[in-house]
């Protein structure tokens, strides 16, 4: 999932694109807290099989990661709902010194936090996914056994 704008180029950006940036970025947003729901999901589900296999400390830190990102996330959507909702006051016909400047700037902002976001989602999915896979390697040669 990559961001069609480069950031660079914000600043040259027309206020429909700006408004495309935020609802991509929503919308992938929205896709995250659909994956961390099943992360979860799977985390719990397979919980005891995870602190057996790997130290109690681990498994916690991976279950307050999730709570923490699940936390971010919903900043992060409000902050972006705010963020669109802005647009409609920056195109009505009220001319604000630097109003666009700042806009930008914010636009800026949001859109590097939302990409870290999405990168430290991805680095915690593919843990999960690697301990998860260990312990069900494991289950299946004691089964073997």
């Amino acid at each position: 999932m990559k961001n069609k704008t480069h950031l660079k180029y914000i600043e040259w950006r027309d206020t429909s694109g700006l408004h495309e940036d935020v609802m991509q970025s929503m919308s992938e947003l929205q896709f995250l807290k659909d994956e961390l729901h099943f992360l979860k999901d799977l985390v719990v589900d397979h919980a005891l099989e995870l602190i057996y296999g790997k130290p109690y400390d681990e498994a916690a830190k991976m279950g307050a990661q999730l709570y923490n990102y699940d936390n971010r996330l919903n900043v992060l959507l409000k902050d972006l709902k705010d963020h669109s909702n802005n647009l409609q006051i920056l195109m009505d016909d009220i001319d604000v010194p630097n109003e666009l400047k700042e806009y930008k700037d914010t636009h800026y902002k949001l859109m590097i936090e939302a990409m870290s976001y999405q990168t430290a989602v991805k680095k915690l999915k593919r843990t999960i996914f690697e301990m998860l896979g260990e312990v069900m390697k494991k289950n299946k040669q004691k089964k073997l056994s």
